[in-house]
């Protein structure tokens, strides 16, 4: 969702620097897990309710329906006449907005705290009595395909993901986008969306944060008033297949329309986010090319002039995640000669210790990211959902940084050696597309 409204007290960050962040957690006896973070330091108070349904969850052949759902469950309710909610929030000094990705869906409400009645009441209304109708589905089936046209298919480098997935994922439902297929969603019934709104829509498959101005016994009696109510769903089993390794090179080109300059794209297949490994990843991606002065953007865009852009990422996730480094050559440069130059600093990787300087800023640098995403209390709200939905531990919002601060030089270079092999990736030539 993209559709916003101000408040003007939440654009003050609520700095929490490196304290701890303090949170109540309990279940509803419907399965319904509860997080409450109290921070009085502004009259600003968050509800948000985050659900454990991605792209992953997905009928292979109706692809989309995750994304469209963050769309369709702001069109009403029994109570929330369609095309009002939006107005309700703005009313009353509010925004609102939902994200949607591979492994979850995340809505939230940002209001004044006398307010925070209100936000537990809508989202308790978008759980138990939501409207799914037929002219619901038909209005937001044009708004995701806009927003498609929009992010994706017009813009330029936009299907890049869309190319690693399809090529680097073959049995696990990560093979698509969160986006998925237009196809896909005019050919739904109104039954299905229906069916997928009563499998993962539902108490025990949801977690509760509310954090900021908040009293914690006034908000527990709230929040067992609107959503004690709701009857628990079918227990939800998931059981995805398993990728096999990759072994040898994966060799693919995609054209895009949308561009001029070709781009190079190596992609890995790297272990779930829970591991301690893909933090590793993490360090190595920063160290590689967040900021002017990291190595490959110091090497091949600001000295050698190789390339225009370059870019390291670990996208992590909840099954698999998929290191990526992208980018696009300048001047005489080749694709296979921007993947040697890459491949050169990351072999380097797997066989030197980084100096002690360069582990230090790299340390500075994720302890930073750490401590800013802990600035304000939406970031905490979503924090403390995610690490309690997705990881299985809501404390890490305290305790992950030091799993961070424990990774040594020597780590990273036994985890480069082990993930980031020739023999192990897919390399992508994403070109543009041939007039005819």
């Amino acid at each position: 969702m993209k559709k916003i409204f101000s408040l003007g007290l939440f654009l003050v960050s609520l700095y929490v620097g490196a304290q701890q962040v303090s949170f109540e957690e309990y279940d509803l006896p419907n399965g319904l897990h509860v997080i409450l973070h109290q921070d009085n330091t502004a009259p600003v108070v968050i509800t948000s309710v985050a659900y454990h349904v991605g792209a992953k969850d997905e009928d292979p052949q109706r692809t989309g329906f995750a994304h469209f759902f963050e769309h369709l469950l702001f069109e009403g309710t029994q109570n929330i006449e369609r095309g009002e909610w939006f107005k309700i929030v703005s009313a009353n000094g509010g925004q609102n907005n939902a994200t949607t990705n591979d492994d979850r869906t995340y809505y939230y409400e940002v209001f004044p705290s006398n307010n925070l009645e209100l936000g537990l009441w809508m989202e308790s209304e978008r759980l138990l009595h939501p409207i799914i109708n037929q002219i619901g589905v038909d209005t937001q089936n044009e708004v995701v395909k806009e927003e498609r046209r929009l992010r994706v298919d017009n813009q330029p480098y936009g299907r890049i993901l869309e190319a690693v997935k399809e090529n680097i994922f073959k049995k696990h439902p990560y093979r698509w986008t969160t986006i998925g297929s237009m196809e896909h969603l005019d050919a739904a019934t109104l039954d299905e969306f229906l069916a997928f709104n009563k499998k993962f829509y539902v108490p025990n498959n949801a977690t509760l944060v509310v954090a900021g101005d908040i009293d914690i016994a006034k908000t527990k009696k709230m929040v067992e008033d609107y959503f004690g109510p709701i009857p628990r769903g079918a227990e939800i089993s998931k059981d995805f297949p398993k990728e096999d390794p990759i072994t040898s090179p994966i060799k693919a080109e995609f054209s895009d329309p949308n561009i001029q300059l070709p781009a190079s794209v190596i992609a890995y297949r790297t272990p779930s986010f829970k591991t301690r490994d893909a933090r590793v990843l993490d360090m190595i991606s920063t160290y590689l090319s967040d900021g002017k002065s990291s190595v490959l953007y110091k090497k091949l865009v600001d000295e050698q002039k190789k390339a225009l852009a370059v870019q390291a990422i670990n996208l992590s996730q909840e099954d698999y995640s998929t290191y990526i480094v992208f980018g696009i050559p300048m001047g005489g440069t080749s694709l296979s000669d921007l993947v040697a130059d890459i491949d050169l600093e990351i072999a380097k990787l797997q066989t030197d210790l980084i100096s002690e300087r360069d582990f230090q800023k790299l340390q500075n640098k994720i302890e930073n990211q750490f401590v800013n995403s802990n600035t304000s209390v939406s970031g905490i709200a979503s924090n403390l959902a995610n690490y309690h939905m997705l990881y299985g531990d809501t404390n890490l919002i305290n305790t992950e940084i030091d799993l961070y601060r424990s990774i040594t030089r020597e780590e990273i270079r036994e985890v480069a050696k082990k993930y980031l092999n020739p023999n192990q990736r897919l390399v992508l030539d994403y070109v543009p597309e041939k007039n005819n």
